[in-house]
């Protein structure tokens, strides 16, 4: 049996926001970004530069419900981890862009760390794993 997370959904508030910030200030790539009439939404998909592995679904709140959780969909943990091959180029150009860091950079003994805001709020691990 093979299996393997496909996408992770990420609720934004905007969807247009959210791709500037990914593809402007991660360097994200765009993979697809398609509209869907029969739901009236689109169907929008970043992922890291040169990735093979799971990407991210940018999924617009739709409902009130779903608003209370932008920023917030693990209530204040780390929510997802971004591992680069070069943590030192990569966490000066994200300061340079004016990313929010609220961890700064450690060292441990998997490797290099630092926690970082998104737009909305939701931490991310910045890392270079050893």
């Amino acid at each position: 049996m093979k299996q393997s997370i496909v996408h992770i959904a990420l609720v934004v508030r905007d969807y247009d926001e959210a791709i500037e910030f990914y593809t402007k200030k991660l360097k994200f790539t765009l993979i697809e970004d398609t509209y869907q009439p029969e739901q009236n939404k689109r169907w929008v998909v970043v992922a890291p530069p040169n990735s093979e592995g799971t990407s991210i679904l940018l999924a617009r709140a739709s409902k009130e419900e779903q608003k209370n959780f932008i920023g917030n969909q693990t209530g204040g943990r780390v929510f997802l981890f971004l591992n680069t091959d070069d943590f030192w180029r990569d966490y000066k150009d994200m300061v340079a862009k004016g990313i929010e860091f609220v961890r700064e950079p450690k060292e441990a003994e998997y490797g290099t760390v630092a926690v970082f805001k998104d737009l909305y709020g939701n931490l991310w691990d910045l890392l270079q794993l050893k």
